[in-house]
C-alpha cells in the first residue's frame, strides 16, 4: 500500500515533464498521454482506497517517508506523505474528476495550435494538488500550495495573446500570494512554538500552546484559505479567472483549487478546536461570503462569471460548516465533494455551449438551446436541480447539512447563521434558476459574432459528453449514497471528529424551511425571466444590480483602499529615496568634488606661483612671531 502512494503524484507529474519537455513530437498524441497520466492516477487512487477499506478503522492511516529534506539540527524537513480518509477524499475527487476534465478537454481545446502544452499544465496542476492533500507535514503541503498557484496562473492565462487573460492570470497570482503570506507565518509560528510543522506533532501538543498563539496560527492559516478558496476579503480574482479555458474553470474554480482552503481548515481543526476566536472569523468569513458570490451571480450575464459567484458561494456554505467546528466538519467536506460533481458539470455544460454558439458567453444571447443540445440540456439540468438542493438530489442532502448544522450552534448565533444558510439556498435557486431560463428557455436571441457568423448551436462531440454525462450521475446519486446509514460521516469522522448539536429545529422543520426557499427563488426568477420575452442588451437596473454586475464593487474598494495607498505610499518612497538618501549622498559627493576640484588647482606646475606661495607663507611667519613677541 506505502508504495504506491507516491505514485500518485509522480504519474501526472512524468506526464507533465514529458509534455513540456519533450517537443513537439508529442503533439499528435500527447493529449492523450496527459489523459492517460490522470487516469493512472485515479487508478492508483482506487487501489489505495479498496486496501483502505480492507484495515479496521485505527489502521486506516498510512505514512510514507521518502527522504528528508533539510536535515539540520533543530531542523528536520521530510518529504512525507500521510493518506487517511480525509486525503483519501480529496485524491479521488481530484484524480476522478481530472480525469473527466482531461477527457473534456481533448475535444474542447481539439483546434488549440498549443493543446500538449496545455495538457502538460494541467497534469502539473494535478500533481501540485495531490501533494498539497498528501502531505504530512506543513511546509511540503506549502511547496503543493504554491505549485497549485504556478500551475493556476499558467493555465488562467493560457491564452496570454488576450490581454484580459494575462491581466486575469497576474490578478489570481499576485491576490493568492496574499495569503500565502498567511500559510509561511502560520508555519514560522508553528515552529517557534512546538518545534515542527508535521501534523502529528503539532496537533498532539497544539492543547500546550497559549490561547493568543493558537488564535494567530488560525488567523494565518484562514488568510491563506480565503486566498485560494475566493474568500472576503480576497475574492477578487475568481471572476477575472474565467477568461481561462473553460476546462481550467471546472477543474481549478469548481472542484479542486478552491476547495484547498477548506481542506486546509478541515485538516487543522486540532488548531481551530482550540482557537475559539479564529473559528468565530472562520464562521464570518464564510457567512459573509456565501451571501456576497450569491448576489453577485444575481446580476452576471457571462455564464461562466455567473457560475463563478455561485462557486464563490458555495464554497462560503463550506466555510461556514468547517468553522462550526466538530459540528460541521463532516459536512463541509460531504458539500465539497458534491459541489465537485455538479459544479464541475455545470462548468462543462457552459463551455460546451459556448462551443456550439461560437464562444459567445452573454446569455442574453442564448434562448432556446435545449432543443439544439439535448444531452447538454439534461446534464446542465441535473447539476442545476442538485445546486438548487431540489430533494433527492446531491446538493438537497449536503447543503441541508450545513443548514441543520448552522441552526445547531445554538443560541442568538445558531439564529443568525441559520438564516443566512436559508436566504442562501434561496439566492441560489434564484440565480440559477434565471441561468437555466437565459440558456435554455425562451426564443431564439442569437447574434452574429464579430465576424459577422451566424451561430448554429448543435451537441458537442462525445468527448465532451461522456464526462458532462458522468458528472451528471454524480450529481444525482452521490448525496444520498453518501447519506446511507450516514456512512460519509463514518468514514470521516476518525480523522475530524463529530458532535451532535443541539438544533431547535428539528430535522423536517429544517428541510421544509429550505424546501420552501428553494421554491420561492425558483419562482422569483420565474416571473422575472420566464413570463417575458428577455432583452438582448441588459437594462440599466437597480442601484444594487449595477452593483453586483461590478462584483458588489470589490475592485474599486482594492483600489481605493489597497492600490491608491500603495501607489502613494511607493511615490512618497521613491521620492525620499531619491531626494532624500540619493540628495544626502550625492550632495555630499557634490561637496568633496567641489574642494578637490578648488584644491587641485593650487598644484598648477608654476615656477612662479609656489615661490610666491612661499613668500606669502614667510610673511605669515614673520607676522606671526612679531606678534606673539608683541604680546
Amino acid at each position: 500500500m506505502n508504495s504506491l502512494i507516491p505514485l500518485l503524484v509522480a504519474a501526472p507529474l512524468l506526464g507533465a515533464a514529458l509534455l513540456l519537455l519533450g517537443g513537439r513530437a508529442l503533439d499528435r498524441f500527447g493529449h492523450w498521454l496527459g489523459t492517460f497520466a490522470a487516469l493512472l492516477s485515479f487508478v492508483f487512487g482506487l487501489l489505495l482506497f479498496s486496501q483502505m477499506l480492507g484495515r479496521s478503522v485505527d489502521q486506516r492511516t498510512v505514512h510514507q517517508h521518502l527522504f528528508s529534506w533539510i536535515p539540520v539540527a533543530g531542523f528536520q524537513a521530510d518529504v512525507s506523505f500521510q493518506l487517511d480518509q480525509l486525503s483519501i477524499t480529496f485524491v479521488l475527487l481530484i484524480t476522478g474528476v481530472g480525469t473527466l476534465i482531461h477527457l473534456y478537454s481533448v475535444g474542447y481545446m481539439a483546434h488549440d495550435e498549443r493543446r500538449r502544452r496545455f495538457f502538460g499544465y494541467l497534469n502539473l496542476f494535478l500533481a501540485a494538488m495531490l501533494l498539497l492533500v498528501l502531505a504530512d507535514n506543513y511546509l511540503l503541503l506549502y511547496v503543493g500550495w504554491e505549485g497549485v498557484g504556478l500551475a493556476s496562473y499558467l493555465l488562467i492565462g493560457f491564452w496570454q495573446h488576450k490581454p484580459s487573460a494575462a491581466t486575469a492570470a497576474k490578478k489570481a497570482f499576485i491576490v493568492n500570494r496574499v495569503g500565502d503570506m498567511g500559510l509561511s507565518i502560520a508555519i514560522m509560528l508553528m515552529f517557534a512554538q512546538f518545534g515542527s510543522f508535521a501534523f502529528g506533532p503539532v496537533f498532539d501538543t497544539a492543547h500546550q500552546a497559549s490561547q493568543g498563539r493558537l488564535t494567530a496560527i488560525g488567523l494565518m492559516l484562514l488568510l491563506a484559505a480565503c486566498g485560494k478558496s475566493a474568500q472576503v476579503p480576497l475574492q477578487s480574482w475568481l471572476g477575472d479567472a474565467m477568461e481561462g479555458p473553460t476546462p481550467v474553470s471546472a477543474l481549478i474554480h469548481a472542484a479542486t483549487m478552491v476547495t484547498a482552503g477548506v481542506y486546509l481548515i478541515t485538516r487543522s481543526h486540532a488548531i481551530f478546536d482550540l482557537a475559539p476566536d479564529a473559528q468565530t472569523a472562520v464562521v464570518c468569513v464564510g457567512a459573509v461570503t456565501l451571501l456576497f458570490g450569491a448576489i453577485v451571480g444575481c446580476a452576471k450575464d457571462d455564464i461562466k462569471k455567473a457560475l463563478a459567484g455561485s462557486t464563490m458561494s458555495q464554497i462560503g456554505y463550506m466555510i461556514l460548516a468547517a468553522g462550526l467546528g466538530p459540528i460541521g466538519y463532516v459536512f463541509a467536506i460531504m458539500h465539497l465533494v458534491t459541489h465537485g460533481f455538479f459544479k464541475a458539470g455545470l462548468f462543462l455544460g457552459a463551455g460546451s455551449v459556448m462551443h456550439g454558439m461560437n464562444d459567445e458567453v452573454n446569455m442574453r444571447h442564448y434562448g432556446g438551446l435545449r432543443k439544439y443540445m439535448p444531452v447538454t440540456f439534461v446534464t446542465f439540468g441535473l447539476g442545476y436541480l442538485a445546486i438548487i438542493g431540489f430533494p433527492g438530489l446531491s446538493g438537497f442532502f449536503s447543503k441541508d447539512k450545513i443548514i441543520e448544522a448552522a441552526f445547531a450552534k445554538g443560541g442568538t448565533e445558531g439564529w443568525i447563521l441559520g438564516a443566512v444558510t436559508l436566504i442562501g439556498a434561496a439566492v441560489t435557486a434564484f440565480y440559477m434558476t434565471r441561468v437555466m431560463i437565459l440558456t435554455f428557455f425562451g426564443e431564439k436571441r442569437w447574434q452574429p459574432d464579430a465576424d459577422g457568423h451566424q451561430p448554429h448551436p448543435h451537441e458537442s462531440p462525445r468527448t465532451m459528453t461522456v464526462p458532462m454525462i458522468v458528472l451528471a450521475i454524480g450529481s444525482v446519486f452521490a448525496g444520498g449514497l453518501f447519506s446511507i446509514n450516514s456512512s460519509f460521516l463514518n468514514w470521516l469522522e476518525p480523522v475530524t471528529g463529530h458532535s451532535e448539536g443541539h438544533s431547535p429545529l428539528p430535522s423536517i422543520a429544517v428541510t421544509l424551511l429550505t424546501s420552501a426557499c428553494m421554491l420561492a427563488g425558483v419562482g422569483v426568477a420565474y416571473l422575472v425571466y420566464g413570463r417575458s420575452p428577455v432583452p438582448v442588451i441588459a437594462p440599466v437596473g437597480s442601484a444594487l444590480t449595477r452593483a453586483a454586475r461590478r462584483d458588489l464593487l470589490q475592485d474599486d474598494f482594492n483600489h481605493a483602499v489597497l492600490v491608491r495607498p500603495g501607489s502613494a505610499l511607493t511615490a512618497a518612497l521613491v521620492f525620499f529615496d531619491s531626494k532624500g538618501l540619493d540628495g544626502v549622498v550625492n550632495g555630499l559627493a557634490a561637496t568633496i568634488g567641489g574642494v578637490s576640484s578648488r584644491l587641485r588647482r593650487v598644484q598648477n606646475g608654476y615656477v612662479r606661483s609656489y615661490a610666491l606661495s612661499m613668500f606669502g607663507g614667510t610673511l605669515v611667519l614673520v607676522a606671526t612671531t612679531l606678534l606673539m613677541r608683541s604680546v
